[in-house]
């Protein structure tokens, strides 16, 4: 009999069954090291995880600061709005949502999912915001949908609130989202997509002063993320207030004197560069940028042929026309040319085979009548002496094809050309036939209002030049001055010496040329009781020829400037009048004079409260002459040629204010420095 006896199974060999018990008590050490860290280690971080999970940071935004006129009064407050945000960490399915969320808040969905695609980069805990001045109705929804749309949350903001009619918007600029692009530029490095930044003028150049620090608030919330208490607070730091120099009723009298006419009007005080008024026509109401802006809206601005953003008085950069005329005459005298110049004008001249056209035969003319006759030949002629060297030297001294340094984004730096810039540019030597063009600020000569405004009122100033600006300096940190002065680089203040036989020559010239007087250009503008004295300008757009073949449309009329100081010599006030396409002149001197008669009227009425000046004339934007209106001509028909040189332009029981009282004039003033 055979036995089956033997071992059922192999025996677990000590070596296998010793690597089994270490292998279990290495996992055992595994875990209780794992437990340890978890329960002691990191207690701190995963409790701070746990009370993520229960606390919430609600951001409070820090309200703007206000703008103030330089007496004080309100010009740009803030009101109270909601904003609704979206929180993505806070749903499972955002898409799935976005239909019902885009219903109820009336919002175009695809809008909604660009909105969405521009955070995508972002933490799912930060908010989105997706709808700014939310409704009582919208509120509502919210409410009513919380369980369904846990997404969705609002925040108390403070929104801009501007005044209406676009009055000084280019002066004050917007508040927008800050984009995509802006968040590139190192500039933005601290903000985040939401955020509400300065887009364009004081807005953009103080925004780091208006917009202040954001605080927050710590809220316990449920495993639904509803508010169930809050913890603390860190409250918002308000933005500064900033008092700008304007004067709101001088403002508001160059926005009225300007009406809906395409152009600009700068009153600045050249003692000190402070802008009274800035009006750029046509305008845009900054509120519509205060909520964010709609696509069709901004589409409708940026496509509009007329560039309602553009800010007309720093940017436009145009022939000056006639305005040249005073550096010209002021060049003349000092290089010793003009004072011996005694010419007859037939019209015109053309020395080098190409005729240059003078607008009447003045007959015989000299520099004492030359600027109120504003005789194109006798500057050409001048011009001729003078060389395009000589003529750049003194325009680039006085700041022509320079930024004056005003402290608004976007200032143009205009053009002056030299025999230098048209060879770099043409790659040809400059011809004499350019200067004479050159000569009555026409050719390659471009300047901005407010580079004439700064010009012209130094040399009404005995040389004396200024840096405007639109903010007290005194309200800025030291830092950011320095800053400030740094990033808006131009010619600033400056000192350019004129010999008081010039001083006295040229400016008692501009006086004339709104005293009543035959071909004096401005004559219509003339104001009883105001030394205004000043420089019209017609500058064209095409030539004599081109307008032969394109027909006299009104987009083809000249633009058509006035720069006037009041007083003549060391002035308390200098305004730039530019209607573009105006045709003529003296509308623009016509403009100038009501806000002048608003300037002297205050000051007036503060001082002493004195009779009021009889404005001049209304313009009406329709009306065209093919020559000077009747009282141009038939006011001074029987008057001498240039009279009022050398007399005192305001005797006779006139006043003027001069800085701050009522001073009678019954003698010529001499040199007030």
């Amino acid at each position: 009999m055979v036995s089956l006896g033997g071992n059922r199974g192999e025996k677990l060999s000590p070596f296998k069954l010793a690597v089994a018990q270490y292998g279990v008590l290495l996992l055992m050490l595994g875990l209780a090291a794992g437990l340890w860290r978890l329960q002691v280690l990191d207690v701190d971080n995963y409790r701070q995880l746990a009370e993520q999970n229960r606390i919430r940071k609600e951001p409070i935004l820090a309200p703007r600061g206000k703008l103030f006129d330089r007496e004080n009064r309100l010009v740009v407050d803030n009101y109270p709005s909601v904003t609704c945000f979206l929180v993505r960490e806070q749903s499972k399915n955002i898409e799935a949502d976005l239909p019902l969320i885009a219903r109820g808040l009336d919002l175009d969905i695809d809008q909604l999912r660009e909105t969405l695609r521009r955070y995508r980069g972002q933490p799912g805990y930060q908010p989105i915001p997706i709808k700014q001045d939310v409704t009582a109705d919208e509120q509502a929804f919210i409410a009513a949908h919380r369980n369904e749309l846990p997404e969705l949350e609002t925040l108390d903001v403070e929104r801009r609130l501007y005044p209406r009619d676009g009055f000084a918007a280019h002066l004050i600029g917007y508040v927008g989202e800050v984009s995509e692009e802006d968040l590139n530029n190192p500039r933005f490095a601290y903000y985040e997509p939401g955020d509400v930044v300065g887009k364009a003028g004081v807005e953009e150049t103080y925004d780091e002063l208006l917009r202040g620090q954001d605080g927050s608030r710590e809220v316990v919330v449920d495993s639904r993320g509803r508010e169930v208490g809050y913890l603390g607070i860190e409250h918002a730091i308000p933005g500064q207030d900033l008092r700008l120099t304007i004067d709101n009723d001088l403002q508001r009298a160059a926005e009225l004197a300007l009406g809906a006419r395409e152009g600009t009007i700068l009153a600045m005080d050249p003692r000190n560069g402070e802008i009274l008024a800035m009006v750029s026509h046509p305008s845009f109401d900054p509120n519509d940028f205060a909520v964010k802006i709609n696509r069709v809206a901004w589409n409708k601005l940026v496509s509009d042929p007329a560039h309602p953003l553009m800010n007309r008085a720093i940017q436009a950069q145009l022939a000056p026309g006639s305005t040249f005329k005073i550096l010209m005459a002021v060049a003349g005298l000092e290089e010793g040319l003009a004072q011996n110049m005694h010419i007859v004008c037939n019209g015109g001249w053309g020395p080098y085979g190409y005729f240059h056209h003078c607008d009447e035969k003045h007959g015989p003319v000299d520099i004492h009548n030359a600027i109120p006759y504003s005789c194109d030949t006798f500057f050409y002629m001048l011009g001729d002496k003078l060389g395009i060297n000589r003529i750049d030297k003194y325009a680039t001294e006085f700041g022509y094809g320079q930024k004056t340094g005003i402290d608004l984004p976007g200032e143009q730096p205009g053009l002056m050309p030299s025999p230098q810039w048209v060879i770099r540019n043409f790659h040809h030597r400059w011809y004499p036939d350019e200067t004479l063009d050159v000569s009555i600020g026409q050719g390659a000569v471009e300047a901005t209002p407010l580079q004439l405004a700064r010009i012209i009122g130094g040399i009404a100033s005995d040389g004396h030049l200024v840096r405007p600006h639109v903010v007290f300096p005194n309200q800025l940190p030291a830092d950011f001055r320095k800053a400030l002065a740094d990033s808006f680089p131009g010619s600033g203040d400056a000192y350019v010496p004129i010999d008081p036989e010039t001083w006295e020559t040229v400016t008692d010239g501009m006086a004339d040329v709104t005293e009543p007087g035959l071909y004096h250009t401005a004559s219509s503008a003339h104001l009883e009781g105001i030394d205004l004295a000043g420089k019209t300008g017609t500058a064209q757009q095409m030539s004599h020829a081109a307008l032969d073949k394109t027909g006299k449309g009104r987009n083809t009329y000249p633009n058509a400037w006035f720069v006037g100081v009041a007083p003549r010599r060391n002035p308390e006030l200098v305004i730039v009048v530019l209607w573009q396409n105006g045709e003529f002149s003296y509308y623009p001197a016509r403009i100038a004079a009501k806000v002048v008669t608003a300037f002297v009227d205050k000051k007036r009425r503060e001082a002493g409260n004195l009779p009021q000046v009889k404005a001049p004339a209304p313009v009406e934007v329709g009306a065209v002459w093919s020559s000077p209106p009747p009282d141009a001509k038939n006011a001074g028909a029987n008057a001498n040629v240039g009279q009022g040189r050398g007399q005192n332009a305001i005797a006779g029981g006139h006043f003027f204010v001069a800085k701050g009282q009522i001073v009678a004039a019954s003698a010529r003033p001499g040199r007030d420095r």
